[in-house]
């Protein structure tokens, strides 16, 4: 054969063709949150129709919720209405819910996965951009608008377009301390923010292959910055071990099943892909951007660009006046005044203990004048951190350790900067205005950067914060993400 895992799966969900490269596609999974439903299920409403299959459709509260005081009604209206909406919308539906009340909700892309919701070969869609998340498990995964998830709820299908397939293949092996936040940083820096338009991505190759799923789905979570609607990674026995004993993955003769089912999926070794790129996994560093989209990164001893080719040049000039910056400044010390660490990119609890090995081993405290949040990306997470006693370490480092949350990657809570701030985040996006504020500025970095800058108050080198150079004691710190109860 010479299929790729996209063209299999996909070709295994088309209800019909519609002509026009237009295609109905059944959706095996539907993640909900409180951000984009409400005017789905009243639109849902207006037309006299129901839920179609609620087994399907499972929902959380993460955009709005507060991370510090939860107690309801919740301080802000605006998001004790929407979450509200969404618990008497969940309920009237018989849709699954995962309250707030005990414990069970997180970000939509980090519950899916810690649930076993998530599966290879699934198509999987959510009203969010970063949807792709979920294709680390070699699931089709994509986000999709209010409408779509109107026809969703409505019909279980989704009309859309069938991609384009590149495969991006990191070699050799990485650096001591560079993580998957860098190689998808780096990924996005040399193929620009647009090169996806069209594509799925497939990722591989050894770097890749060696990677936790936590690690799979922080680059994956990150196509869309390249222009990508789907990213993914061929399931293997890392994806297996994750999935096997979560409370929705197959159990008994169902798994056995199961497991060879999801073998079947992978690309054939013969397949045609439509591009092919090929990164040397031994030259990435530790990536920061600098400017208003994430191809507009450099290393952590590189500095802001001169200059840009063609019609980039306005855009380059325009973001580094937003910036605060200019021509051939180094990026390493930049002043910050918020540390971020979170989101659906780098909110697993792998994340965290990558930081806080570097805490306690170092003894770093957060800069005088810093802002630090950690925020676990799911009650799961959160209780895993606090029995492993990591609550302590951050607060004791000086971090702000809160409930979970998008918090201040989408800033639709009240953590979000002030006007004229500029933080060092985990997240995802760093586009003008995105953490709260019209010039509010957003360096996205890995996790360890996000730390090693908290502890200067300036953009610095994970290398020398932390004596990173010594790879003898860079073992992993800990299991793939929380498993629920």
């Amino acid at each position: 054969m010479t299929s790729t895992l996209y063209d299999k799966v996909f070709d295994l969900h088309v209800v019909r063709e519609l002509g026009e490269d237009q295609y109905q596609l059944f959706i095996g999974l539907h993640l909900i949150h409180e951000a984009t439903s409400p005017q789905a299920f009243s639109m849902l409403a207006e037309r006299g129709m129901k839920v179609a299959y609620p087994e399907r459709n499972v929902a959380t509260v993460d955009h709005v919720i507060p991370t510090d005081d939860v107690a309801r009604p919740f301080a802000d209206p605006l998001s004790e209405a929407m979450i509200s909406a969404l618990e008497a919308n969940t309920s009237s539906a018989g849709l699954r819910f995962l309250s707030p009340e005990r414990r069970e909700n997180g970000i939509v892309h980090v519950v899916g996965p810690e649930r076993g919701l998530t599966q290879p070969g699934l198509t999987i869609v959510c009203g969010d951009s970063h949807t792709a998340t979920h294709g680390a498990f070699g699931a089709l995964a994509f986000g999709i608008g209010t409408s779509q998830v109107r026809d969703v709820l409505g019909t279980q299908t989704v009309v859309t377009k069938r991609l384009k397939v590149r495969r991006i293949e990191i070699t050799g092996a990485l650096a001591p301390g560079i993580t998957a936040k860098d190689v998808i940083l780096h990924v996005i820096h040399h193929l620009g923010s647009k090169a996806g338009v069209g594509y799925a991505y497939e990722f591989g190759g050894p770097v890749v292959d060696a990677m936790s799923m936590d690690e799979r789905m922080t680059v994956c979570n990150m196509v869309v910055e390249g222009g990508a609607l789907v990213g993914y990674c061929n399931p293997d026995e890392t994806t297996f071990a994750y999935l096997d004993g979560r409370p929705s993955a197959p159990q008994g003769e169902d798994w056995d099943r199961a497991v060879a089912w999801w073998r079947s999926l992978r690309s054939d070794d013969d397949a045609v892909y439509d591009d092919k790129v090929v990164f040397d996994g031994a030259a990435i560093g530790h990536m920061i951007t600098w400017g208003v989209n994430l191809a507009q990164s450099v290393p952590v001893d590189g500095l802001v660009p001169e200059r840009a080719s063609g019609d980039e040049e306005a855009a380059l000039a325009d973001a580094r006046a937003f910036m605060g910056v200019e021509p051939g400044q180094p990026v390493a010390g930049i002043r910050i005044d918020v540390a971020f660490l979170g989101s659906c990119t780098n909110g697993r609890l792998s994340d965290f203990e990558a930081v806080a090995e570097e805490l306690v081993r170092s003894g770093a405290k957060v800069a005088e004048g810093v802002r630090a949040l950690a925020v676990p990306g799911s009650h799961e997470v959160r209780a895993q951190m606090v029995e492993r006693g990591l609550d302590v370490v951050f607060e004791r480092a000086g971090f702000e350790f809160r409930q979970p949350g998008c918090s201040m990657c989408i800033a639709m809570n009240q953590d979000r900067l002030a006007d004229g701030e500029t933080a060092a985040s985990s997240s995802n996006r760093n586009f003008k205005g995105r953490q709260g504020a019209a010039t509010g500025r957003t360096l996205i970095m890995s996790p360890l950067a996000v730390a090693a800058a908290a502890v200067r108050g300036a953009v610095a080198d994970p290398r020398e914060v932390f004596g990173l150079a010594d790879a003898s004691r860079l073992v992993p710190a800990g299991p793939d993400s929380a498993r629920p109860a």
